[in-house]
């Protein structure tokens, strides 16, 4: 309501003295505010950015607010709720938490900018699809980040491998031969849930789905079963731990002591293994996680950054310029190259991939996928019992038994409002 008053106030004041204008004759300038998070980009690209965007909109500033995550959610919220005008324009957000802010009217829709403007139906799937609530769009990929397999060069020399799997029955039949002479043929946690999610998407499953507007846990299905036979059968070719998750202990440092061929992590993992143990170096590769077909890699669960404009933003114009530009091309392409991240749109991948772990994970981002798109989902993880499910099938209990049960607590939690 305040945007359309000033609009009002706008035209009426441009019958007089032209809209914009300020008494000396000058254009008024308006500030964009954004929230972007902390280490989603250097100093350096943002401060490159603003420089150049405040040139090409010659009526527009750029104040730049970088937030911790820590605590985010309740900020964002408060910020959707005040009407405040120092409140943020633009605000980056997990592409996981668009919906929550989505489904109490917070954010303006961008279905009409996505679709004429911006190219929606080539962004990644793992980063559009969350970043919808209904049918409007209202989340933009920014980045993307997945998991990849990160891999020793040299114990794999050592075990004659010597070319990464393309299927996953070659990728458990190389880590059984890995799986030798106090080797760990690969470190996977045993609540490690966002691998097990792949897995099952892979297999044509779900962890959750919704029919006439409601959503049940989807765990015991038969193919999210089969995705979870394939992760027993891996896990057990190492010494992962089977009541815990990749970071407890974190795999980063058990990878650099020196005895694991194989982890599933974001390559951006590697620089804590080479900090831990610097002789890794030269021995660390990646490949994307084999996929059913072969030569195609499989589904991956895709984290990242959507941008969201509020809808009591009063820089509604400015706002989209601000998102126009950072999820385009050019700036897009900058930010990957600078981050080691995915960009928005598989097409622009290639540009992107200048090293080994990031072109895995681009060829990964391609299948990727993300958590079912319900508000409730973050009640889900906050109590999570697929990590208690994935714990009960590794120490023996009947997997078809404990996937009703997870599957059925998974139900009450999303029908919680």
């Amino acid at each position: 309501m305040r945007r359309r008053l000033l609009a009002l106030v706008c035209v009426s004041a441009s019958l007089l003295s032209g809209c914009g204008l300020v008494p000396g004759g000058g254009t008024e300038r308006r500030t964009v505010t954004v929230w972007l998070m902390q280490h989603s980009a250097s100093q350096e690209y943002l401060d490159r950015f603003t420089e150049e965007f405040e040139r090409e909109h010659s009526g527009l500033d750029l104040d730049i607010r970088v937030q911790e995550w820590t605590g985010i959610g309740e900020k964002v919220q408060k910020a959707l709720e005040e009407d405040a005008a120092d409140g943020p324009d633009v605000i980056e957000v997990g592409n996981t938490q668009v919906a929550t802010y989505a489904e109490g009217d917070g954010l303006l829709d961008l279905t009409l900018e996505s679709m004429r403007d911006w190219g929606r139906e080539e962004w990644l799937p793992g980063l559009a699809e969350p970043g919808r609530w209904g049918s409007q769009q209202y989340g933009i990929p920014w980045y993307a980040a997945n998991r990849v397999v990160i891999y020793r060069k040299d114990l794999f020399r050592e075990a004659g491998v010597t070319a990464p799997p393309k299927t996953p029955d070659e990728w458990l039949a190389l880590t059984e031969k890995l799986h030798t002479g106090g080797n760990q043929g690969i470190y996977l946690a045993g609540q490690d849930w966002y691998t097990l999610a792949g897995f099952i998407w892979e297999e044509g499953g779900e962890l959750a789905t919704e029919r006439d507007g409601v959503w049940r846990g989807a765990l015991d299905s038969p193919a999210a079963l089969r995705g979870m036979d394939f992760y027993r059968r891996l896990q057990a070719l190492g010494d992962g731990p089977v009541d815990a998750d990749e970071e407890h202990p974190p795999q980063a440092g058990v990878f650099a002591e020196g005895k694991v061929a194989q982890i599933v992590a974001v390559p951006g993992l590697a620089s804590a293994i080479l900090k831990q143990n610097p002789d890794l170096e030269d021995e660390l590769g990646y490949f994307p996680v084999p996929g059913r077909t072969a030569g195609r890699p499989g589904a991956v669960f895709t984290g990242g950054s959507d941008l969201v404009v509020p809808a009591n933003t009063d820089t509604e114009e400015g706002a989209i310029e601000v998102v126009a530009a950072l999820t385009g091309a050019r700036w897009n392409t900058e930010l990957a190259r600078t981050m080691n991240y995915v960009p928005n749109k598989a097409g622009l991948a290639d540009s992107a991939a200048g090293e080994e772990g990031v072109a895995a994970m681009a060829a990964g981002a391609a299948q990727g996928r993300a958590t079912p798109a319900t508000p409730q989902w973050s009640a889900v993880e906050a109590d999570n019992p697929i990590k208690q499910y994935m714990t009960k099938v590794l120490t023996g209990s009947d997997p078809a038994t404990e996937a009703r049960r997870a599957a059925r607590r998974i139900t009450e939690q999303l029908a919680f409002d």
